[in-house]
This record gives C-alpha cells, sequence and structure tokens, in this order.
C-alpha cells in the first residue's frame, strides 16, 4: 500500500458519544500520530458508545472495509460493567498480542496506582493491528510513547504498509536485516 494510508481511531464512550461532553480521546490519539508518524497517513474516526457489538461491527468495518493496518481505540477498557472494548477486541480478532497491555500497564503503574484496574489489550485482525488505549489524553500519550517503536514491525510481519516514524519524537524498532 502507498499514498497516505488510513489508521482507525475509535472513541468508545457513551457521554461522548451523546454529546454529554467532548471527546477528548480522539483528538489526542491524533495529535499524537501526527507527531510520531512521517508516513502519510489519514485519521478514520469514529465516536461510539459502549456496546459490544457496536464495537465489534466498528473494529471490523475499519479493518476489513476500511483497511486500517493500525486501529488506535480509547475507553472502555475500566472494570465497569459497561466498559467491553477489551472483549470486543477479543472477539474480533484472530490473534491477541498480551505484551502490548502488560507494557502499557508497567508504564501506566509510575504515574497512577489504579493502572492495574486498566484491560487494555491489542491483538491482530487480518492485516490490522487493533491497540486498546486508556481513556484520559495524558495516559494515552504516556502509552503511545510506551508501545509505537514496536507497532511499525508488527505491522511489518501482518502484511501491512512501511510504517516510519520520527526518529527525534519516536523511533521505531525494526531486527537488523541478516
Amino acid at each position: 500500500m502507498t499514498g497516505p494510508f488510513p489508521i482507525g481511531v475509535v472513541t468508545i464512550s457513551d457521554r461522548a458519544s451523546t454529546g454529554v461532553y467532548q471527546d477528548l480521546g480522539g483528538p489526542a490519539m491524533v495529535e499524537w500520530l501526527g507527531k510520531a508518524l512521517v508516513s502519510p497517513w489519514h485519521p478514520v474516526a469514529r465516536l461510539i458508545a459502549d456496546e459490544q457489538p457496536l464495537i465489534e461491527a466498528t473494529l471490523r468495518e475499519l479493518a476489513d472495509v476500511e483497511k486500517c493496518a493500525l486501529i488506535v481505540t480509547t475507553g472502555g477498557t475500566g472494570p465497569s460493567p459497561r466498559d467491553v472494548t477489551p472483549e470486543a477486541t477479543e472477539a474480533v480478532c484472530d490473534k491477541m498480542m498480551p505484551g502490548f497491555g502488560e507494557l502499557m500497564r508497567a508504564v501506566s503503574l509510575k504515574v497512577v496506582p489504579t493502572a492495574i484496574l486498566s484491560r487494555q489489550t491489542a491483538g491482530i485482525r487480518g492485516q490490522s493491528l487493533i491497540v486498546n488505549l486508556p481513556g484520559k489524553p495524558s495516559a494515552i500519550a504516556d502509552c503511545l510513547e510506551a508501545v509505537m517503536p514496536a507497532i511499525p514491525y508488527c505491522i511489518d510481519l501482518i502484511g501491512g504498509p512501511f510504517l516510519e516514524t520520527d526518529p527525534t519524537f519516536c523511533k521505531a524498532f525494526r531486527p537488523k536485516a541478516k
């Protein structure tokens, strides 16, 4: 794939999706990715409620129809009954990537002790990597900073486009060719 490639940006929030408050998570993800990526890309944004069937349908659409090699979500990763983003992600993925969630929680624990309540995860659907991020913009930045070094190579391995980062902002890691 050449040219600007799509990146799915999904905010999962009952209140933001009904206009009770402004979506800060989606714009925070777009802003951070805009600083990190030098490859041409464009966001395919969605703002949806915490409803598992809706989350699953949105993730399938972004992966299968929009052909997003990367899909980042914010919201719905806590312990409350309405937080079902990880369950929806697991339901649509072919393969789970638990290291992403482990690293995000480890990084977040340096900031706040309640990070252990977060259930962020990641998984692969076809040629799409789906990463569940926390809801707070500062936590989104912390977590993206932690996992982005591995994202371009993961996308390489699943047959996606070659994603380049700005090494002065976030250096991607790729093994050296033998």
